[in-house]
């Protein structure tokens, strides 16, 4: 392999440049083909080129094997992504053949704000967090996104850097398509285009009503919304165990209504004197939801 920096001839094991110290990147692991440093995925072939502690590839292009089922599954993904509903199966199937499949585990990245993929990505499978960060390094959750939902929307149109994180909640799979194809694609498909706008439309209004609700609600307003529209109540069992409850950690709370987990905290333990919630067992239990129904209506 050859230094992309000085020329010089580098041993494929080598982890820099012998000469001029320039940090190398491993040839992928699906293909063979040498990848540029920082890469994420691989220019020819698509294959992730991120590694597990065992050195295999989290993350892996069709196989020719796999080639058929991929296509299939990402048929069946675009026929329920509204960009692509109102195409003919023959279209989605162009379209899907030219994607990539890649998995990525719970908690691992996909893409950082930044970064500079300009490739569009859809949830096979799993759920996706979109986030964005301050300079402090606070956190706020702006969307997860399920089964059928895409995104990378921005950085595909415009060609810059990503405008957000993303992180997969769970086990996922994704669909990825390069911007070169969709923008191919777009050009003859203009019903297309208006499906994208409309999908950018709705995700600036959720972007306003995130900035308006952080900048005019308070926090135990947020809090309750949030705990209310996360909560899920068993089923079966005795009546005090049919409350409603919540998994999600105070960071992750803290994320999602654009506060800081020391003042989620201070806000449940709050509750927990009043009786409205209780903490246990890694559960928010509900224990009076019309009293935080009280303090969403009474804002």
């Amino acid at each position: 392999m050859d230094c992309t920096r000085c020329g010089s001839k580098v041993p494929d094991t080598a982890r820099f440049c012998t000469s001029c110290g320039l940090p190398m990147a491993s040839p992928c692991m699906a293909c063979g083909a040498p990848s540029t440093h920082g890469a994420k995925y691989c220019g020819a072939c698509g294959a992730s080129l991120s590694r597990d502690h065992a050195g295999a590839s989290r993350a892996t292009a069709a196989t020719p094997e796999g080639a058929s089922g991929t296509i299939r599954e990402g048929v069946q993904l675009l026929e329920k992504c509204r960009l692509f509903r109102a195409l003919d199966e023959q279209t989605r199937g162009q379209l899907a053949s030219r994607a990539h499949r890649y998995r990525f585990a719970a908690g691992e990245s996909i893409f950082e704000i930044g970064s500079a993929e300009q490739s569009m990505l859809a949830v096979l499978t799993g759920t996706v967090r979109i986030t964005a960060r301050s300079p402090t390094g606070r956190e706020i959750a702006l969307a997860d996104l399920g089964t059928g939902e895409v995104f990378g929307e921005i950085a595909l149109l415009d060609g810059r850097g990503r405008t957000a994180s993303a992180v997969a909640l769970s086990a996922c799979e994704l669909l990825v398509f390069e911007r070169r194809d969709v923008m191919a694609f777009l050009e003859h498909h203009p019903q297309a285009c208006l499906r994208l706008l409309e999908t950018l439309c709705e995700r600036l209004r959720h972007a306003d009503e995130r900035i308006t609700e952080v900048a005019f609600s308070e926090l135990s307003v947020r809090l309750a919304r949030v705990l209310l529209t996360k909560a899920i109540t068993p089923k079966g069992g005795r009546d005090e165990t049919k409350r409603p409850k919540v998994a999600l950690s105070q960071r992750e709370l803290a994320m999602l209504i654009g506060g800081t987990r020391e003042s989620v905290n201070r806000c449940l333990r709050d509750w927990q004197r009043r009786g409205i919630v209780h903490l246990g067992g890694g559960w928010i239990v509900i224990d009076t939801p019309a009293a935080l129904e009280g303090i969403i209506e009474h804002h």
